[in-house]
């Protein structure tokens, strides 16, 4: 049975918090200069995780209310973004956030809106939104071909993940964002975006994900001789390129 969208990655917080990426750069121009949206603009951050995407946010001037309802994810935000004063985070999914009508001037969702339920969080995010307010979906897809490295990543995960064929390549593309925002959707960006990582921050980035086994588990050797193999195999000056197609999507609902 998978385990619970809100409680998958309760045990990878320390690895999350180390070896996930964060975004390009040109994310957050996209959003202010072609998008229009304003650095002072409020945002909620649903399915914060962490708080990647709302450090990029507060760094970018933004204050930020981080929307979690993984209790461990969401202490390990609250640390890491604790000096910021326009930053603060409630416990709640998605689909209710717990916070006012028209409160936000600007939704965000990044590597999250794929565990919501679609219709549910449309509708409790037009809530939460003010009238002239957006909504922005972005996440970092990872290439699974373009490098000897990156087909042999994807390989060793179908060979060795768990419950991996369940979870992965899950992201909406542009047409299913078109249906979901109808004729909201305004803006549409791609951009690349690329770790490099040595091999400790590798297995740290893989051990991040929810459907790679832990230590105990019957597959986690073998993934862990795998991707060993897979390294050595491939890096170049002791790293490789761990890399993704950051998209965006940004409209009104």
């Amino acid at each position: 049975m998978m385990l619970n969208p809100t409680q998958r990655f309760s045990d990878r917080v320390a690895d999350y918090v180390r070896y996930r990426p964060s975004y390009p750069p040109e994310l957050i121009t996209f959003l202010h200069e072609t998008c229009a949206i304003p650095a002072h603009a409020s945002v909620a951050d649903i399915g914060a995780g962490t708080g990647i995407s709302s450090k990029l946010l507060l760094d970018a001037g933004h204050p930020v209310i981080a929307v979690e309802p993984n209790d461990a994810m969401r202490q390990a935000a609250d640390q890491w973004l604790s000096g910021y004063p326009n930053y603060s985070s409630v416990a709640a999914p998605a689909e209710q956030t717990t916070l006012p009508d028209a409160s936000v001037d600007l939704v965000v969702a990044a590597q999250a809106f794929h565990w919501f339920d679609r219709e549910q969080a449309r509708r409790e995010f037009a809530r939460i939104v003010r009238p002239d307010g957006f909504v922005a979906l972005f996440w970092n897809i990872r290439l699974f071909d373009g490098s000897a490295f990156l087909r042999g990543y994807e390989a060793l995960l179908r060979t060795h993940g768990v419950d991996y064929s369940a979870v992965a390549e899950r992201y909406c593309g542009d047409a299913e964002m078109q249906d979901w925002f109808g004729a909201g959707l305004r803006h549409i960006g791609h951009f690349h975006y690329a770790q490099k990582l040595d091999f400790d921050s590798l297995r740290g980035r893989m051990l991040s994900s929810s459907y790679v086994p832990h230590v105990g588990h019957p597959k986690h050797e073998p993934i862990m001789k795998a991707l060993k193999s897979l390294f050595d195999a491939t890096a170049q000056q002791g790293r490789v390129d761990f890399e993704y197609d950051t998209r965006v999507y940004v409209g009104t609902l």
